[in-house]
């Protein structure tokens, strides 16, 4: 049986490429590094980019709705006219990155510093801004229910319900909490320990595993 340490995920490494209009959804880029790349109207949908470095890259007209960019580094890359939608910006470094028409919607930004970017605008209801990990208050059910989940070992591996010191991720559950109901949340995590069954990159693919199980 392969083990956990030896799955391999979607890292790419690109210097001074142009790589546009290419289809990276759902994709695994963890620990990637590229620099100095066009990544022109791309299709970013779905896709991990925990621990990443894209420092000088160009994503004009990308898309990154469902997209986790955490403990990432995108110094001086350019995000023009990309729409933001469920998009999570974990200890991001945001230095010299540029926003420009960018817009955003149900997106989350924690332990990153925004005041280094570069026309970002932050307004409305839409965009939740956190100094700092929240602390979040879980229902012994819920707690059983992600112990549960936690002992798939590809959910384990796609570390989007824990943090790096094996906490419980407050964002991961606050993002759930407010799609649905802690009921339907219990039943898809419970579910997700025998449904999960290949590697995936974002939350999204537990977000469908608890549609599933409300529908049930």
């Amino acid at each position: 049986m392969t083990t956990i340490s030896k799955r391999m995920n979607d890292q790419i490494k690109y210097s001074n490429r142009k790589k546009t209009n290419k289809d990276f959804k759902s994709k695994d880029l963890r620990r990637s590094n590229c620099f100095n790349c066009d990544f022109t109207q791309s299709d970013f949908d779905e896709t991990s980019f925990r621990g990443a470095q894209f420092k000088a890259c160009n994503f004009t007209e990308c898309t990154f709705n469902g997209a986790e960019i955490v403990a990432a580094n995108l110094k001086n890359s350019r995000f023009k006219n990309v729409h933001f939608e469920n998009t999570l910006f974990d200890t991001v470094n945001l230095e010299n990155v540029d926003f420009e028409g960018a817009t955003f919607k149900n997106v989350i930004f924690v332990g990153t510093d925004t005041s280094k970017a570069l026309h970002l605008e932050l307004v409305g209801e839409s965009v939740q801004v956190f100094e700092e990990m929240p602390l979040l208050a879980m229902s012994h059910e819920l707690e059983k229910a992600y112990d549960s989940a936690m002992k798939n070992e590809f959910i384990k591996y796609a570390r989007v319900l824990d943090t790096k010191e094996g906490k419980v991720s407050a964002i991961s559950m606050m993002r759930l909490l407010q799609n649905f109901e802690e009921e339907d949340v219990i039943k898809g995590l419970k579910m997700s320990k025998n449904r999960v069954n290949n590697n995936f990159a974002t939350l999204s693919t537990l977000i469908t595993i608890i549609e599933a199980a409300k529908a049930e």
